[in-house]
């Protein structure tokens, strides 16, 4: 096995999502193949309706393609049923989202820690991961703030610290700064890139604005269904 194949983490082999049935039936991704490999800062591009958000949800395990292969580590992530999605899911990916998701009346400490709890993990054991997560985001002095007392950047943070706070694989960002101005825009990318370059982990991040993707080393672009281009960049926006 060559060292590009060890490194493999995703694959995805004439992969197709149709919707509806007959003449209703719309083929949001039309045989689309794309390797990931560990440690890769993927950025995913394309208008509306291209087929990108549904590329993501299903390497994300929340959907499911019509045909076509998609393998995580070799393991045929097609073949398997709906509680062993899920505990892949649980287990290898994190979710960061354009709208944070966080519980309204509940602590930073207390969100970040919801993953661990969802894992049966001791109270003590999820209150150090959940700390030392929101310390790798810059927010170890506020773990007992609520949401409404975060800033939109602040928030964000939270949300990445948990995703990270259970050792993902891989991290999938559907437009983490959408809701951010262009300084704590900024400021998450280079915390994304942070975690990608420092801490290894596999990034692929959705968004629309061209100065986000900049900060990925490679650009994937989807029109109508199809991987139109897949650009690898010498150099990163704040490598």
């Amino acid at each position: 096995m060559s060292s590009a194949e060890a490194s493999l983490l995703i694959e995805l082999r004439g992969i197709t999502k149709t919707y509806g049935e007959g003449q209703a039936a719309f083929q949001a991704l039309r045989s689309i193949d794309l390797r990931v490999a560990a440690g890769e800062f993927v950025a995913v591009m394309g208008p509306s309706g291209s087929g990108k958000s549904t590329a993501m949800n299903i390497l994300g395990c929340l959907d499911t393609p019509s045909t076509g292969e998609y393998l995580f580590r070799g393991i045929h992530v097609e073949r398997l049923d709906r509680n062993q999605r899920a505990l892949l899911r649980r287990h290898c990916l994190g979710f960061v989202f354009q709208g944070f998701n966080l519980l309204s009346r509940t602590s930073a400490l207390e969100n970040v820690e919801l993953p661990l709890l969802y894992r049966g993990k001791e109270a003590a054991a999820r209150h150090a991961a959940a700390r030392k997560a929101l310390a790798r985001v810059g927010l170890a002095d506020w773990e007992s703030h609520t949401p409404a007392e975060l800033s939109g950047g602040q928030q964000q943070r939270v949300a990445i610290a948990r995703a990270i706070v259970t050792h993902p694989a891989v991290l999938l960002a559907d437009e983490p700064t959408g809701n951010l101005d262009t300084q704590r825009s900024h400021e998450i990318m280079e915390l994304l890139v942070a975690l990608n370059q420092k801490q290894g982990i596999t990034i692929l991040m959705v968004t629309h604005e061209p100065d986000m993707a900049a900060y990925a080393r490679r650009t994937v672009h989807f029109v109508d269904g199809l991987v139109a281009k897949d650009e690898i960049k010498g150099d990163a926006a704040c490598s």
